[in-house]
Order: structure tokens, then sequence, then C-alpha cells
């Protein structure tokens, strides 16, 4: 099956998508973020086929997430350690984690978030920078960005228009 992509759309989300690809790709993320950075670690950790980890740190590599970096001449050995956009994923996987922890029973919780000092247990938020505000479908919408066209403006204002009640 051909995979679709989203790198011409103009929405965020989905380009953000196109770049991290699929649950590998984001399992291999969280496992970068635990200190792994060599094939077998993340082979090791996963239990993925070779063929399909080779396709996820090419196209994680490709995307700017990853750095690989050869740690080994002979044979020739690589490692593949986050960038700065790699390392942007972080809050993302992070709610992604909490939402996950808080649709699990409670008796199935094997691991918590924590702070790194303390060990006491954290609880992840999405919050507006400038405010301080959690982020909320009541409170958030969409703007037109610099780049928006006719299509997007008319998006953004049908869907205003849906969540005011107003026929649009």
């Amino acid at each position: 099956m051909q995979r679709t992509s989203f790198s011409t759309l103009q929405c965020p989300a989905a380009r953000a998508l196109e770049s991290v690809g699929d649950w590998w790709s984001i399992l291999i993320l969280r496992d970068a973020f635990q200190g792994l950075t060599r094939f077998d670690e993340f082979q090791k950790s996963l239990g993925i086929a070779p063929n399909i980890l080779t396709r996820r740190l090419k196209h994680l590599t490709s995307e700017g997430l990853f750095e690989r970096r050869c740690y080994q001449q002979r044979p020739p050995r690589y490692e593949y350690v986050l960038t700065a956009k790699g390392r942007d994923f972080f809050p993302v996987l992070m709610s992604l984690f909490y939402w996950g922890l808080r649709h699990i029973p409670t008796e199935e919780v094997a691991m918590l978030l924590g702070d790194s000092n303390s060990g006491k247990e954290r609880r992840v938020a999405v919050t507006d920078v400038l405010t301080g505000e959690a982020l909320t479908p009541e409170n958030t919408t969409l703007l037109a960005g610099p780049a928006a066209n006719d299509a997007v403006r008319e998006r953004i204002a049908h869907m205003r228009a849906w969540y005011m009640g107003i026929d649009a």
C-alpha cells in the first residue's frame, strides 16, 4: 500500500506527521530520549525487524530528527543522535505518554513520569507560553498564518462558524 504524503499540506499537524512517520518512529524517538543511539539497541528494545528499523532510521534522519554519526570504522557502525528538531519532539511525546497514562486502568500502569532530580511524579499540561493558560478545545482556535491561502482562510472561517453554531 502506497503511503500518502502530507508534505505539501498547509496544516502544521499534517506536516509534523510527515516528519515523524508512524508509531515505530515515535517509539524510536521515545527510546532515543532514554539514551539509546545504536541500531542494535533500538532493535533489542523494540523487537522490530531490521529492515523496518533501517527504513525508519533513514526517514527520521532525512527529516532532520536524527544525525547519523560513525562511531566505528571497521566495520562501519553508526549511531543516531537527536538533533534540535528531534529534541523538540519531546513535549509531543510526553503529551502522548500522559494521554495514554490517563486512559489506562490504574492496575495496568507500569510507568509514570518523574522529576529527574527529586523523583517526584510529573504531570503533563499543554500551556500557552505567554500566559501560562492551559490550552483546551474551548479556548483555542486556528488563526491564518502568513502563508495561508484563500482555501485555508475559508476552512478556518468555516470551522469558527461551526464552533460558534453559525451556518456557514
